[in-house]
């Protein structure tokens, strides 16, 4: 810190803390403690060692910064507004007010520089390695010698918390696996959880945990010591081929009479500690959101430099791109989030003649697209041969960081966090697999996705008792109707290969979230000209087959073939259906209430067929319909079998059907 006087830092460190402090007070709620304990790092960090420019906060090779323990937020804003961001200080005030872009855990799209939605600990961690796989990946396809286009860090703040949660384990031990050198993770280890001393909970030795994973470890015994911390970071980011911790103890609440102690955590100081921290710490008492005419010009420097690393970087982009033309074309069209031209194109069409199981269609659309969407990226969590998910002309990541195969381990929580990462990060649309019963283990990361509004694909097969003998731990009941409840979340149930093409191509169109719920056993395939399946499926639901409006029939995924054989068996009992696939209730629910009651039009009788929770349905088909499901677990069996004794069949709605119209 030669070129900055320690009295000016602190100066600018103390003017940080209490712009926290005071955003907590203002809003009588909060957390004010890690923000005077970490000041310090924030401000080396965004003063003297990240890469950004504060006029342009999504600047493709920018460092990424994650508060990974989201409820310090206070800092972050703080540290925003004092860089020249655009969050002024009346956002500050206004912190966790209705309204505001100060919400009470930082959210992305929300505030010019929030890279990730954090806030449930060790998921900021897991988005973060997600960060890191993705610079590590454009930087293996993009950079040639001489041009560099990619070239920047991810760093994170996190805590104890953070790395209690499961997914810290997970995403860490993948962070090692992967050699995710441009990782560093500044960890505010101060003793102090929420219930009390760290050590009622959390005992062991994190240094040589982080050192089993294969990272570079550091300890710093003074969160004010600048000019260790500083020597810390830098030897972090000389260590090129590891993810480095760097542990740094700090005192929660520092200068402030609760300092050391869980009372600083979670809540406001109340005006007198307020006004004694600020005494502590040589701060005027009697002034809040106070920023000092000197610290305030020594923050701002942030702005010209950060206008200047990106003015020549542009420079050296220009020439990169005249170097390699085609690839600085497919750089700037994939951060913008475009798809190439006539991309569409590649998407196949499947023929009549054989059945297919939709994770089997899944994988021949990933590979026939995957020339013309370079930026399609991903794998699965120790499942690649069976869900289908991985591209046949690429070697895996681990080998070689250019390749686009994945291999997460047997991490469903982490590798889905780590998807939302990429997606956050740009230039990739990402996407994680597994079995559909495991969405639980990741269900969290789906909705912190959702939330974001991410392009992140979420890939799920075996996607019902359609299993079979892997028996109910494996087959999915509840888990269609409780990802659907996600607000913003795409749900996608393809009935056929066809469905699954289509499918696929709104999930690449929408640059939203979405997950598909994949067969594993083979499916007929409908005519895709014939019944219009690609529009048909573009509005969520549509109709297949109307032999007449005495009853509707409708299905979603495998069950769609029963409806149609149900539909005919009951035609040959003087019974007309109308049969509709509904491949996604969100994508209906967007389309006009005229064609929502062209669907499901009053007064005629309606039946719903699905191999999982029946709730939800009555809302398509009303009180007075019949919603043929699971409202239990499944069975060890093949496959048929299982359908058959649990009722999910066509027999089964044609005797619904025959009860609910009398004839």
């Amino acid at each position: 810190m030669s070129d900055t006087s320690p009295e000016l830092a602190q100066l600018a460190i103390n003017t940080l803390r209490f712009l926290a402090v005071d955003a907590v007070e203002a809003a009588k709620s909060g957390h004010p403690g890690a923000p005077l304990g970490c000041a310090p790092i924030a401000y080396l960090l965004y003063h003297k060692i990240m890469k950004y420019n504060p006029t342009e906060p999504l600047w493709s090779d920018r460092d990424r910064f994650v508060l990974s323990n989201g409820h310090a937020s206070a800092l972050l804003y703080g540290v925003l507004h004092l860089t020249g961001y655009d969050l002024p200080i009346s956002q500050l005030a206004a912190f966790r007010q209705w309204g505001s872009h100060t919400p009470g855990h930082p959210e992305y799209g929300e505030t010019p520089g929030v890279e990730v939605t954090t806030g449930p600990l060790g998921q900021g961690l897991g988005m973060a390695v997600g960060l890191a796989i993705a610079e590590k990946h454009l930087a293996a396809t993009y950079n040639h010698e001489n041009h560099t286009p990619v070239d920047h860090y991810t760093y994170v703040l996190c805590g104890d918390g953070d790395l209690m949660e499961g997914i810290s384990h997970e995403s860490c031990s993948l962070a090692g696996t992967l050699n995710l050198g441009k990782l560093i993770v500044l960890y505010d280890d101060n003793l102090i959880s929420l219930d009390g001393p760290t050590d009622l909970s959390y005992t062991e030795d994190v240094t040589k945990r982080f050192e089993a994973y294969h990272w570079h470890v550091q300890m710093v015994d003074d969160g004010n010591d600048l000019e260790a911390i500083e020597s810390a970071i830098l030897k972090a980011k000389a260590e090129t081929t590891k993810p480095s911790l760097i542990r740094v103890r700090t005192v929660i609440g520092y200068g402030s009479p609760k300092a050391g102690t869980n009372k600083v955590h979670g809540e406001a100081l109340g005006p007198e500690a307020t006004k004694a921290t600020k005494k502590n710490l040589g701060f005027p008492e009697d002034k809040n959101f106070y920023v000092p005419e000197e610290a305030g010009k020594h923050w701002l420097e942030a702005v010209e430099k950060g206008k200047k690393a990106q003015a020549e970087w542009q420079e050296k982009f220009e020439a990169f791109s005249k170097a390699y033309p085609e690839l600085g074309e497919q750089y700037t069209r994939t951060f913008e989030g475009k798809l190439a031209e006539g991309w569409e194109k590649a998407i196949p069409v499947f023929p009549t003649e054989k059945g297919i199981a939709t994770r089997n269609a899944g994988q021949v659309i990933l590979n026939a697209v995957a020339k013309i969407v370079p930026e399609l990226f991903g794998g699965a969590a120790d499942l690649t041969a069976s869900t289908k998910t991985i591209f046949k002309d690429s070697p895996s990541f681990h080998v070689d960081p250019k390749g686009r195969n994945v291999f997460f381990g047997v991490r469903e929580f982490g590798m889905m966090a780590a998807v939302n990462g990429m997606a956050s990060h740009g230039g990739l649309i990402p996407f994680g697999s597994t079995f559909f019963t495991f969405s639980d283990y990741c269900r969290s990361a789906l909705r912190m996705g959702a939330l974001e509004s991410s392009h992140s694909l979420y890939i799920f097969t075996h996607d019902s008792i359609g299993l079979g003998e892997d028996g109910p731990t494996h087959q999915p009941i509840e888990h269609l109707m409780s990802l659907r409840a996600i607000p913003q979340l795409t749900d996608f149930r393809p009935a056929d290969a066809n469905e699954t093409a289509a499918v696929w191509h709104l999930a690449l169109a929408r640059k939203s979230p979405s997950f598909m719920a994949l067969s594993r056993q083979d499916l007929p395939v409908l005519d895709a000209e014939k019944y219009k399946v690609f529009e048909g499926t573009s509005k969520g639901a549509y109709v297949l087959e109307n032999f007449g409006t005495d009853v509707i029939l409708v299905a979603a995924g495998s069950e769609v073939a029963m409806i149609m054989k149900a539909a005919l068996e009951l035609k040959e009992a003087g019974i007309l259906a109308t049969v509709v696939s509904m491949p996604s209730f969100k994508i209906f629910e967007e389309q006009t209430e005229e064609y929502k009651m062209s669907i499901f039009p009053h007064g005629v009788p309606k039946i719903s067929l699905e191999a999982g929770a029946t709730m939800g349905w009555w809302k398509y088909i009303g009180r007075d319909g019949i919603a043929i499901g699971l409202d239990r677990f499944g069975a060890s069996a093949p496959a048929p079998l299982v359908q058959d004794k649990l009722g999910i069949s066509a027999s089964a709605v044609v005797e619904a059907a025959k009860k609910l119209v009398k004839k």
